[in-house]
């Protein structure tokens, strides 16, 4: 089986540089990659990048702390629509979900879904700072709200994608919703092991070395 179209091309690093981001594109579309994964900031460039290719934009909401305001979070989202951004991965208010309020977490899902429109919508709950309890309940609200996929990590807290981890969401969210692994996935066993869990994407920046 091919695993390609499993990857988000990511780089998200702080001093990511212009050029970087263009060598991504460039092995995104030698590789034929789902997508390159960017901050918002790079969208613009990106997106002229992959002109012609049928590699999507994906970039990151709220990254990496989701302690945004909901409202800015959202003019995030349709600013980084209206430049060419087709996928998007928001990171959930983690502190509002441990303290109990799991609708504040569904109803900012839910408006940035409504942003979306028919674009991915992915939800990264950040399993690594989780109870199992809050990881369901996570994923539970991102369900509710219409989002697309849920998301284990942003890869710049305390630990990344574990096989656990992707069961519990896929057993939670069934298979109507999608599952990204993403923190941690070097090598092609890592890969194998998160798709056998349960995993539909994978977020990495090994992607090319994995394939």
């Amino acid at each position: 089986m091919k695993y390609n179209k499993f990857i988000d091309h990511t780089l998200l690093k702080q001093d990511a540089m212009p050029e970087q981001i263009m060598r991504l594109c460039e092995e995104a579309k030698a590789f034929d990659f789902m997508s390159v994964c960017v901050n918002p900031a790079y969208v613009p460039l990106a997106h002229e990048c992959l002109k012609g290719s049928d590699v999507k934009v994906c970039t990151v909401i709220g990254f990496p702390l989701g302690m945004n305001l909901t409202k800015t979070k959202l003019q995030e989202t349709e600013l980084a629509l209206k430049e060419g951004a087709e996928e998007i991965d928001m990171v959930i208010n983690v502190g509002m979900l441990k303290a109990g309020h799991d609708d504040y977490v569904e109803e900012e899902i839910s408006l940035l879904k409504q942003a979306c429109g028919k674009k991915v919508l992915k939800v990264i709950i950040e399993t690594c700072l989780l109870t199992d309890d809050e990881k369901v309940r996570a994923c539970l609200a991102s369900k509710k709200a219409g989002a697309d996929y849920v998301k284990t990590s942003t890869g710049f807290s305390t630990g990344g994608a574990t096989v656990h981890d992707v069961a519990l969401m896929r057993q939670t969210v069934g298979l109507e919703m999608g599952v990204k692994a993403s923190g941690g996935v070097k090598t092609h066993e890592d890969l194998l092991a998160m798709v056998e869990a349960g995993a539909s994407r994978i977020g990495t920046s090994n992607g090319c070395k994995i394939i």
